[in-house]
């Protein structure tokens, strides 16, 4: 870990002009925890003695926006970038789990650190002074621990929400929780009942993306199943099924773990592609369980639970369509993957086999080098098609609707659309060459009779 934190010249101004009018000035939070790990800064927040007020005059020449006054926090617009600088402060008391009834402000940059969630996020830095660090938030980042800052209980008790931060926390640094703090986690969550569902979604959205994800899940099951509760049915439930190892909640935490993207959409489909195997088995004779259908149970489940989640109407289209085909039969055809990418396009497609992968990655090993082979060649013949820009689609036909109202004599729209995706059809069955004098030829023989084309 290194110690010396480079800081922005517009953030070094910002400190500079309130030192030069008498007040404390420092970064804190994420941006010096993650300086001091090494790992990309997002967003520099400032904290200063200075009262918002005065916040206002150090500052006469600068455009401000006044983004949480009452607060205590105003933005500061540095070549049209946004700073946020926020008084040191108390938070008052706490009614509803979510946030503080009001806030104190104060000059002590120990009393504002006191109030913060996590001794790895109460650390202030100052380019003259150094670091500050009075709850020993660089002894727990060398021994990789989310500690909270003094009392566990109270801080979870004062936010619902840092239950949830806490395990985005371990799961993003690969951290692990202090035994106080993953004590309270299971205390204490379900006061996360009284978080908006947005907020929930917010830090799940981070955890799902990480690389720990898996671990958490295994962690912390009764903390996912309060806001998913449909996870519940997948713990235990055995698949009696050659191809598989786990039970179906163990399945998903291996598929999880194996999956190589980081692609939010992509671990969201592998998180949720198995969740209706527990509402469509059927048990053989032979005592095989099969789960046939379960992709579209799949999908009606995940599309029910991301419309609860908030979700925005994008990610849910693309994730539900990825978890209904998630299970479908591949031929590792060029004629199979056009029609494939002229269905759900380039990048969805690429985006299923990434699927594909994690979830056989996922079942037993002995069936798993030859089905991800098949796989494996799959993406060689999609990266041919590209390459030698094959025609899958109607915008790579090299005719276009023009062409085929003149030459078949037609006037509706639909029926110009019905018979551009005939011949696309037929291109990508290999039946005709995506060559212009080709396919006017075939359309004249078509409306003159002596082509039947079905």
């Amino acid at each position: 870990m290194r110690f010396n934190i480079e800081v922005p010249a517009p953030v070094n101004y910002i400190i500079q002009k309130l030192e030069e009018c008498g007040y404390e000035a420092y970064i804190v939070g994420g941006a010096v925890r993650d300086s001091i790990m090494g790992r990309s800064i997002h967003d520099y927040d400032i904290c200063t003695s200075a009262m918002p007020d005065e916040i206002l005059k150090v500052f006469p020449n600068e455009e401000i926006i006044p983004t949480g006054l009452q607060h205590g926090t105003v933005t500061i617009l540095i070549n049209k970038e946004p700073f946020e600088v926020t008084t040191f402060r108390i938070d008052g008391d706490y009614s509803d789990n979510r946030r503080p009834d009001n806030v104190i402000f104060t000059r002590s940059l120990v009393e504002d650190l006191q109030r913060r969630d996590f001794t790895i996020n109460a650390m202030a830095y100052n380019p003259k002074t150094g670091l500050i660090d009075p709850f020993n938030g660089m002894e727990d980042m060398k021994y990789e621990k989310i500690r909270c800052v003094g009392s566990a209980k109270d801080r979870f008790n004062e936010d619902a929400l840092r239950i949830l931060r806490a395990i985005r926390f371990e799961a993003q640094l690969g951290f692990v929780g202090f035994p106080e703090t993953m004590f309270e986690i299971k205390r204490q969550y379900e006061r996360l009942k009284n978080i908006s569902i947005e907020r929930i979604n917010s830090e799940f959205c981070k955890i799902a993306a990480s690389n720990q994800f898996c671990v958490e899940l295994v962690l912390y099951p009764d903390v996912f199943s309060l806001f998913i509760p449909e996870l519940k049915d997948m713990i235990g439930f055995q698949q009696n099924n050659p191809y598989h190892a786990y039970d179906v909640f163990d399945h998903t935490v291996h598929a999880i773990e194996k999956c190589e993207s980081d692609d939010l959409i992509i671990r969201l489909a592998v998180f949720f592609h198995d969740f209706g195997k527990p509402y469509s088995y059927q048990d053989g004779e032979d005592g095989i369980r099969h789960f046939k259908g379960h992709g579209k149970v799949s999908s009606d489940i995940t599309d029910i639970i991301m419309k609860r989640l908030r979700f925005d109407n994008e990610t849910r289209k693309n994730v539900v369509e990825l978890v209904y085909y998630h299970d479908t039969t591949f031929e590792v055809k060029k004629k199979c993957i056009k029609k494939w990418l002229n269905k759900i396009g380039e990048k969805q497609f690429r985006r299923l086999l990434e699927v594909r992968k994690a979830d056989i990655k996922g079942q037993k090993p002995d069936y798993e080098k030859s089905r991800i082979e098949k796989v494996n060649n799959i993406e060689k013949i999609l990266e041919e098609i590209l390459q030698k820009q094959e025609c899958f689609s109607l915008k790579d036909l090299d005719i276009n609707g023009n062409d085929v109202k003149q030459t078949m004599n037609l006037k509706e729209g639909k029926e110009i659309g019905y018979w551009l995706n005939e011949i696309l059809k037929r291109v990508i069955d290999g039946e005709l060459k995506n060559n212009k004098k080709e396919l006017i030829y075939w359309m004249t023989g078509v409306t003159d009779g002596w082509i039947n084309y079905e």
